[in-house]
């Protein structure tokens, strides 16, 4: 397969942990992130996420004792905090509105899918584990669109997810599954290797 630059890009792509302070993303091109970001697949459609933009110096100095002082979470532009949906079987007639006002979807055919969603979101245990696996879409979409902007990401898995809701009041309704820093790299990323694809890949 011949790559080309763009693909050459997101295959060469690295984890940014040093960012210029100075370097400021505005709320419009955050947005433009988050737009190509809320494109992402998800099951049924229910897009099972909310974003929550740490943009703030304010709000990234109230983050990072809750990040385990990792300095990129105040020197990046901004920290997108991804919020997987656990019920988000609730966003099924907002959704399926401008399907059926365009012809796309009947209403039989939504209430038979209404069903589906309703029935399966009555075992707990599946609304949280799609509203972790399908949060998980729309922050690789962050980050391949930031590196095709030549802008550095990062995500990071630890933080005290109670303080996070305590401190930024977050429903209960959402669990947060990751935080994606933003912004301009300072340093070239360490390059890391992968294992050999056929090493973990079996075909039946």
């Amino acid at each position: 397969m011949q790559v080309t630059e763009l693909q050459n890009k997101l295959l060469t792509r690295r984890a940014v942990k040093q960012y210029d302070p100075e370097f400021k993303l505005s709320e419009a091109e955050i947005l433009e992130l988050l737009d190509a970001a809320n494109k992402a697949p998800s099951a049924w459609n229910l897009q099972h996420w909310k974003f929550m933009v740490i943009h703030s110096d304010e709000s990234k100095a109230q983050l990072l004792p809750i990040a385990f002082h990792q300095q990129q979470v105040v020197d990046a532009s901004a920290v997108i905090v991804i919020l997987g949906d656990k019920e988000a079987y609730k966003n099924i007639d907002e959704i399926c509105a401008p399907d059926i006002e365009k012809g796309r979807m009947t209403e039989e055919i939504k209430a038979r899918l209404a069903n589906q969603v309703n029935n399966v979101y009555e075992n707990e245990h599946y609304a949280y584990e799609a509203a972790v696996m399908n949060s998980t879409f729309p922050a690789m979409q962050i980050m391949n669109f930031a590196t095709l902007r030549d802008l550095g990401t990062c995500t990071i898995g630890g933080f005290n997810r109670t303080q996070l809701i305590e401190t930024f009041k977050i429903d209960e309704r959402y669990v947060p599954t990751m935080l994606i820093t933003v912004g301009k790299a300072t340093k070239t990323p360490r390059e890391t290797d992968r294992r050999d694809v056929t090493s973990i890949t079996s075909f039946h």
